[in-house]
């Protein structure tokens, strides 16, 4: 069985089908992922999934196994069919950028959102649109009294992992998070992986 190895601090696209399965496997444990997903409709990409539209739909800030996250214009992308992992993910916190990096003190650090721009680039693909707010999975931000946002430190052990249904025809893209100023990730960053299951049950 082949997979696609996410190095750390960077990312990979992976293009499947509707009715595919994408596994994200956190390798080693305590390691956040962005996933982003677009309709796969060319090389200049548009419709992806959209965080806020997801919450409006399932109204919870997460999907349960079994729920949809869904495109701006409403559209089933991804559907969460299993999750080994503690279940602790997130979609209010947006992709860290050069600006953020700037603001901490690191300017030139890698960033998810240029992650994903390098990442559609290697396919050959492009998106024009600012970064979409991503699926952070393994990440901790838990909401407390008064509305206030928790940084924790993922807790996922190696191995864990999130499977995804693509409804739509669909390009997925994963970055390993290259944040290391803010300690979401556990001791320093490790890798990911993605695995594709195609509709007849090849892997690749």
């Amino acid at each position: 069985m082949s997979r696609t190895q996410v190095p750390p601090g960077t990312a990979k696209a992976v293009r499947v089908a509707a009715g595919d399965l994408v596994r994200v496997i956190d390798v080693e444990g305590g390691q956040v992922g962005d996933v982003f997903a677009f309709t796969d409709t060319g090389a200049e990409l548009a419709e992806h999934h959209s965080a806020a539209h997801t919450r409006a739909g399932i109204d919870r800030l997460f999907p349960a196994v079994g729920e949809s996250f869904v495109t701006g214009l409403r559209r089933p992308i991804l559907t969460l069919v299993e999750d080994t992992s503690p279940g602790e993910h997130d979609m209010l916190i947006p992709a860290c950028d050069p600006a953020r990096y700037a603001a901490l003190g690191a300017p030139g650090h890698r960033s998810c959102a240029a992650n994903l721009r390098e990442a559609l680039a290697d396919e050959g693909l492009s998106f024009a649109g600012p970064t979409p707010q991503p699926i952070n999975v393994f990440m901790r931000i838990p909401v407390g009294e008064g509305g206030r946002l928790s940084w924790l430190t993922a807790s996922s052990r190696p191995g864990d992992a999130v499977t995804l249904r693509a409804e739509l025809d669909c390009v997925v893209v994963v970055s390993a998070c290259p944040q290391d100023l803010v300690r979401i990730s556990d001791a320093g960053l490790s890798p990911l992986a993605i695995e594709t299951v195609h509709n007849g049950g090849t892997q690749s």
